[in-house]
């Protein structure tokens, strides 16, 4: 068998070598935008060393960076890319302007890691797919909905619906609850309340804290007063986290506590261990030096779904990604697919339970069942009919 010329073979080599390039330079090349706050008061250094379960420990540019990166294999097989872009944002009108220039230079998405006013103006002001990271008010995905703008951080009901069904479970009927003194207090105090009530659990008392330091209201920061009555399991909202990290353990009667200490609903938890977790958590913290958050787990799975979706489409249209993004599924290493929903665009996900030193279970609960997806017995189903916006 006669072999070809040296100069033929590399000739050929060099035109594969061509075709090569040709092909990595007419990839679809894609970028998102992350829109965070300029001077983020929670990752202050004073707060993230007491972090509370649940609060951000590091910039949620972090979790996306390591989700495009893990992607980054996959988009090349299809021939595309996605970049990364963030941008700090001081106030609201800031994120609107930010968003509107995104739009304008081509890009894919917006994601925000922004208050909910914030996260409004940014839906209010684009056409394109949002994706709010951070914001848990149940009002972005009820009166205040949008057609483009997906959760995927989970709600404040979503976390309280967990807590409930936890509570069903053990047989912990009767609850004490113990609300804090700020706004956002309030709006959640309510949420658990309903969430108690749908369960067909009783609320054997509601009482408020408050830590302060005059001396008239000392009474009001005292877990042995606060706590003292007949109840399973007592309850605390407590936003700011300060109280709360002090009351297991130093109520009146030995009775677990739930809610914002104790057993805490999270998206995430570094000690979780079934379905490739241990991967993800190790894989963030070989990138990001740190350890994995729920708040850093929200951001990965929102670079995930947005790669999930370029690959689901590499050669675009940005509409045909868009729908890919909301009709798909998306793979959070928890055991089951996640989807957004059609009636609020909060992504289905489930809650894990746990009390800071490891995973005690999740949510939805065994035994609590839904017709078409048991997901959906966690946070505002269908048949409710809170958003009115067409998606």
């Amino acid at each position: 068998m006669r072999r070809a010329p040296v100069h033929r073979l590399l000739a050929l080599a060099g035109g594969l070598g061509s075709l090569g390039m040709a092909t990595l330079s007419q990839a679809a090349a894609f970028k998102v935008v992350l829109l965070q706050p300029a001077d983020d008061a929670r990752l202050e250094r004073a707060r993230v060393e007491r972090a509370y379960l649940g609060h951000p420990t590091g910039p949620a540019a972090d979790g996306v960076a390591a989700a495009l990166k893990e992607a980054k294999l996959e988009l090349e097989s299809v021939g595309a890319s996605l970049a990364l872009e963030t941008v700090p944002v001081a106030s609201a009108a800031d994120a609107k302007a930010a968003a509107q220039k995104a739009e304008k230079a081509g890009a894919l998405a917006v994601l925000t890691d922004l208050s909910a006013e914030a996260t409004l103006a940014v839906a209010d002001a684009v056409k394109l797919p949002v994706l709010n990271v951070s914001a848990a008010s149940d009002r972005l995905r009820q009166q205040d909905c949008r057609p483009r703008l997906y959760h995927v951080t989970p709600s404040e009901r979503m976390r309280a619906d967990a807590l409930a069904q936890t509570l069903v479970a053990r047989k912990w009927s009767q609850v004490l609850l113990l609300t804090g003194p700020t706004p956002a207090d309030a709006e959640r105090s309510a949420v658990a309340q309903a969430a108690i009530k749908r369960y067909g659990l009783k609320l054997s008392g509601s009482k408020p804290f408050k830590l302060s330091g005059d001396p008239r209201e000392r009474d009001l920061a005292n877990p042995l007063l606060l706590t003292q009555g007949g109840h399973d399991v007592v309850w605390v909202v407590d936003t700011d986290g300060e109280f709360a990290r002090t009351l297991p353990y130093r109520t009146a009667t030995p009775r677990p506590v739930v809610g914002d200490a104790g057993l805490v609903a999270v998206a995430w938890h570094a000690q979780f261990e079934r379905y490739g977790a241990p991967q993800v958590s190790r894989r963030f913290a070989r990138e990001a030096k740190r350890t994995i958050s729920a708040a850093d787990w929200t951001a990965w799975l929102a670079g995930k779904a947005l790669a999930a979706a370029v690959v689901a489409a590499p050669k675009g249209p940005a509409a045909a990604v868009h729908r890919a993004l909301a009709e798909g599924e998306v793979d959070g290493s928890q055991g089951v697919p996640m989807s957004f929903r059609a009636w609020d665009g909060q992504l289905r996900q489930p809650l894990l339970l746990t009390d800071g030193q490891g995973v005690i279970g999740s949510a939805p609960v065994d035994g609590i069942l839904h017709p078409k997806n048991n997901l959906d017995t966690v946070g505002a189903d269908a048949p409710e009919k809170l958003c009115k916006v067409a998606r």
